[in-house]
């Protein structure tokens, strides 16, 4: 469908911008939209088994959990790295430079209930996403790993 490939184009070239943002700036720009700190997140892809990376904003950042959402704009797929991530849950997290191996998981019906108000004080768009699309966006909780 071309409107697929249009909203997948544009959320590309979204991560081209902000990837550019912080080459440009060496990284002085670029860690932070608004309130919300900004993650790169790195994936194995589902089906060519390549890394992966995009860049996200992390509504509930903590030294041991980093909460991201699937919302790809509310669009009624989910986004390309949560399905990565579904079939690969070994990620990693780069922030500010500094990368780190986490697990990452779909938050439960309960966990979502409870991270949302908090996500959505964080960004109010997020309510938007949700009321625009007919999926339950998911909510991603990254943890580090253990070895």
């Amino acid at each position: 469908m071309i409107s697929d490939r249009l909203t997948d184009l544009s959320m590309r070239a979204m991560n081209a911008v902000h990837r550019t943002l912080l080459v440009l700036s060496r990284g002085r720009l670029g860690w932070k939209i608004g309130p919300m700190p900004v993650v790169e997140l790195h994936t194995v892809g589902r089906k060519t088994g390549e890394r992966r990376s995009t860049m996200l904003t992390a509504p509930i950042h903590e030294p041991n959990r980093v909460v991201l959402i699937a919302s790809k704009g509310g669009d009624d797929r989910n986004p390309f790295w949560y399905l990565n991530l579904v079939a690969h849950p070994e990620v990693e997290l780069t922030e500010n430079g500094v990368t780190r191996p986490m697990r990452a998981r779909t938050a439960t019906a309960t966990e979502k209930a409870a991270l949302w108000p908090a996500i959505v004080r964080a960004y109010s768009g997020y309510a938007g996403y949700q009321q625009k699309t007919r999926r339950d966006i998911p909510v991603v909780i990254c943890e580090p790993r253990t070895t």
